[in-house]
């Protein structure tokens, strides 16, 4: 009878999940979108996202080696790290900078905060900032992915530095207001995957593919990519920095160029950097959709999703502090506001 009254120890809900199971099901939504960038942008894509994710375990095994710590690649987030940091490249880049971007993600961001869980940024989205303002000149520098379709860019050499003509993205032809160009790159392109950027943002399909397959597994939930799409979309159809072509044009080419697709599922929604609530998860992606439009609209730069995810990464305590419930039992804020103004 006694057993009848047994209570363990919190948590009680339990579950399968495991951080190494987590972490497979992101692998594997990030999957068609790597085998997108091989098709699109040729073999040395996989080259650098190899390369990166390699980087991103070593750093992290030598770490935990040298400062003596309990051995953590086997929970596959240096993977997870190395493929979104690969992702955030163009395909030009020299072989060595996804190294210098993994040592900073890994070793700075992730590291000497403690480990995974403990880090207050997304360490892939740091590395590419990091990279982005060391080497302005080999991140910003694109060919176009359909030259990759029309089996040009697959003579790309593997390893040496490529000397190519580097093409603008459709983001830079709003960022210029040139109409004209912008009507030339066809919605449908920027919807599959033919235009110029890095490797694992330019398929807006293939990335939504994946993010269904986090929502299916239930690893993610719809509150960030919802909230933060459905804010840029507002913002960008109503308020359109450029004349002409339609506001529907506007609001699509801000949806399916950039990075957006790709940090809204993968990147913002970050277990160890957004929110825990339901309630400050849609504040989270509100948050990040009005900054990544308003660095889009008045920034020098015509991308502003790592910029907006990472503000917004500093401000999650802060979210997650005022959309907590307050505990049973315990003394709810608006009874503590009220107490003080008493006294």
């Amino acid at each position: 009878m006694s057993d009848l009254y047994y209570v363990s120890s919190s948590p009680h809900i339990k579950s399968d999940k495991t951080v190494s199971s987590v972490m497979r099901d992101v692998i594997i939504a990030l999957t068609p979108a790597m085998l997108g960038a091989v098709l699109f942008f040729s073999f040395r894509a996989l080259v650098i996202i190899a390369v990166s994710v390699l980087s991103c375990v070593l750093f992290e095994f030598l770490y935990d080696v040298i400062f003596k710590k309990t051995r953590t690649i086997n929970d596959l987030s240096a993977v997870v790290t190395g493929i979104l940091l690969g992702f955030n490249m163009p395909v030009t880049v020299p072989i060595y900078l996804p190294v210098i971007g993994a040592a900073f993600a890994i070793i700075v961001v992730k590291m000497l905060y403690g480990g995974l869980g403990k880090n207050i940024a997304n360490p892939a989205l740091c590395g590419r900032i990091f990279l982005f303002l060391s080497f302005s000149s080999y991140m910003t520098t694109w060919i176009d992915a359909s030259t990759a379709v029309n089996n040009t860019a697959f003579s790309l050499p593997l390893f040496s530095n490529v000397d190519v003509v580097s093409s603008a993205t459709p983001l830079s032809y709003l960022k210029n207001a040139d109409a004209s160009i912008v009507s030339s790159v066809p919605i449908s392109s920027a919807f599959i995957g033919t235009v110029g950027g890095c490797l694992g943002e330019t398929s807006a399909i293939l990335l939504i593919i994946g993010g269904l397959y986090l929502l299916y597994k239930r690893v993610i939930t719809w509150h960030i990519p919802v909230s933060y799409l459905a804010t840029v979309a507002v913002i960008t159809f109503i308020f359109p920095n450029m004349t002409g072509i339609t506001r529907l044009q506007f609001m699509s080419y801000n949806l399916l160029c950039g990075g957006l697709m790709l940090g809204a599922i993968f990147m913002a929604t970050d277990y160890a950097t957004s929110p825990v609530t339901p309630k400050g998860r849609i504040i989270y992606g509100i948050g990040c959709g009005l900054l990544t439009v308003f660095i889009r609209y008045f920034g020098g730069y015509p991308e502003g999703v790592s910029f907006a995810i990472l503000l917004m990464n500093f401000l999650t305590w802060f979210i997650d502090k005022h959309t907590i419930p307050t505990k049973f039992g315990g003394e709810s804020k608006y009874a503590k506001l009220f107490k003080k103004a008493k006294e």
